[in-house]
């Protein structure tokens, strides 16, 4: 594979109070970078975060993101020690400040770019 990881699912397997152990949280982040309508009434909405460097830091962010009211689906392309992808899909349009919030909880801070 290309160094990129997709997580699809959340498998529970995190602490959510905790944030990943492994020492390399840069706590930088670019904000929100598109929004698109598919199929269906789903709404893709796209995020980039630097500093997430390995599964558990993958794991925490998609667990704290599916816990926003509405959220249908997050996947997170990891691109470890670069900006790794964060796409959320949901029937209607999730407000950034939530999404700021769970994104914070698992340890990383959403910035204006």
């Amino acid at each position: 594979m290309c160094g990129t990881t997709t997580i699809t699912n959340d498998l529970g397997l995190t602490d959510k109070n905790h944030a990943c152990a492994c020492g390399h949280h840069q706590q930088d982040a670019t904000t929100n970078i598109a929004t698109e309508a598919s199929g269906a009434g789903v709404i893709r909405e796209h995020y980039l975060v630097n500093g997430m460097t390995c599964e558990h830091c993958v794991a925490s962010v998609t667990e704290e993101v599916s816990e926003i009211g509405g959220v249908q689906n997050v996947r997170v392309d990891l691109h470890a020690g670069g900006t790794s992808t964060v796409m959320i899909e949901s029937a209607a349009p999730i407000s950034r400040e939530h999404v700021d919030a769970a994104v914070t909880e698992a340890g990383y801070t959403l910035v204006e770019a």
